[in-house]
């Protein structure tokens, strides 16, 4: 049976980096802009308009008019109606379900928790960090100062709360949606990936 390792993360957590890291001790692919990719592809969108909408909230349109739709196929007329944003979300959702039947995978961010909430081979981790280190990773990568670092941290994780918040039925960074919260700053990045892979090994073998 396939294990699917779903990663929600706050910004300059490292979250992406444990993922990848993760794939690769278990040789399995880490999904992260390659699911993007994969989505545009299969839904026929542009892969240019399937970024501007990656992990962006939207407020507009209900949430329950996005899973009636999905319940009923894409030919209803609420579909064509539907905002880009929607339409787009809709086609991350099924690339997810796709490649969690076909393969053992990590993929990060995304909803991809709660698309493969029916799934009982999934293992749901949250990471997250001390803004001390969040700030000095993203000032790093990014080549920006402190202040510019802490406002980049803001901005993406409230857009990734709204994102998550409206399209889940959970609660972005809450413990209890999810299986396992970590907080990637006590162990350091590769501290992290030990732990992550010895509850990935126990989770297999209790299944």
């Amino acid at each position: 049976m396939n294990t699917v390792i779903t990663i929600g993360r706050q910004f300059g957590s490292a979250g992406r980096e444990i993922g990848e890291k993760v794939a690769e001790h278990f040789g399995i692919k880490c999904y992260d802009k390659e699911l993007l990719t994969r989505a545009a592809k299969e839904s026929g969108f542009c892969e240019e308009m399937i970024q501007n909408h990656d992990e962006k909230p939207t407020n507009s349109f209900l949430y329950n008019l996005v899973m009636d739709t999905y319940s009923f196929g894409y030919n209803t007329s609420s579909f064509v109606d539907m905002p880009i944003s929607h339409k787009v979300f809709l086609a991350q959702f099924d690339t997810i379900k796709k490649i969690a039947q076909e393969e053992s995978c990590v993929i990060v961010g995304r909803c991809a928790d709660y698309a493969l909430a029916d799934r009982d081979n999934v293992v749901n981790l949250f990471i997250y960090g001390r803004e001390e280190a969040k700030t000095q990773r993203i000032m790093e990568r990014y080549n920006l100062s402190e202040s510019k670092a802490r406002d980049m941290i803001i901005k993406k994780d409230k857009q990734r709360q709204s994102y998550y918040n409206y399209y889940s039925s959970k609660k972005w960074g809450r413990a209890d949606s999810y299986d396992l919260c970590i907080n990637s700053s006590v162990l350091g990045v590769d501290g992290t990936v030990k732990l992550v892979i010895q509850y990935v090994e126990d989770f297999e073998k209790k299944n």
